[in-house]
């Protein structure tokens, strides 16, 4: 050992290498504010996220209108009850995922009505020996027609719009059970359709 070495220590001062836990304490305090900023950011990001920019899913209906009256679903189709269902769904969904109420007649801005056209049935690839099909896909075809009552502008008239769902006979699958899934999403694109034009 040196001699300045000797004499520093003995005035109590600490080595070199003793001075490394300040420079830890130091790098703590350093990386704390890091995380303290990191922290401050994330939660910005989380309001901005939460506020959506100032937008809402309201914000995509047409304004000035509050009300809608739907109208039982006409058919065409042979099956029986498509119509009715479809026009329960089309309900559920507009009060769930839009900001109108549903109104009678007499007192909704406007009306939305529709037809079931048909109610179409295609097999593929069929069983060697059964000849029974393994898929089939059901494919429903409707018109819908939205008007405002108010001023009798038509805000929406789909003349037809299809909806395909494939289930698999073999496994188990019904033709009931496709036929409520098709008319569940069928039921949220017509209301899709109620956006406002941008």
């Amino acid at each position: 050992m040196s001699f300045c070495r000797a004499r520093a220590l003995s005035h109590g001062a600490r080595p070199a290498t003793e001075s490394r836990p300040g420079r830890r304490r130091a790098a703590r305090g350093a990386g704390g504010a890091g995380r303290g900023v990191a922290w401050g950011l994330l939660s910005s990001l989380g309001l901005l996220a939460g506020s959506g920019c100032g937008y809402s899913s309201s914000a995509l209906y047409r304004p000035g209108i509050h009300t809608v009256h739907v109208e039982i679903f006409q058919s065409r189709e042979f099956r029986r009850d498509l119509e009715f269902w479809l026009t329960e769904a089309v309900k559920k969904r507009i009060g769930a995922d839009t900001p109108y109420r549903l109104a009678s007649r007499d007192t909704a801005d406007t009306v939305l009505k529709g037809e079931v056209l048909e109610e179409r049935q295609a097999a593929f690839a069929p069983d060697f020996r059964t000849r029974i099909p393994r898929d089939t896909q059901l494919t429903l075809a409707v018109r819908v027609e939205w008007k405002d009552m108010r001023s009798g502008k038509i805000l929406l008239d789909q003349s037809v719009l299809l909806q395909a769902e494939d289930y698999l006979p073999p496994a188990g699958e019904s033709e009931a059970f496709t036929q409520q899934k098709a008319i569940d999403r069928l039921a949220g694109r017509i209301v899709a359709k109620m956006y406002d034009e941008w």
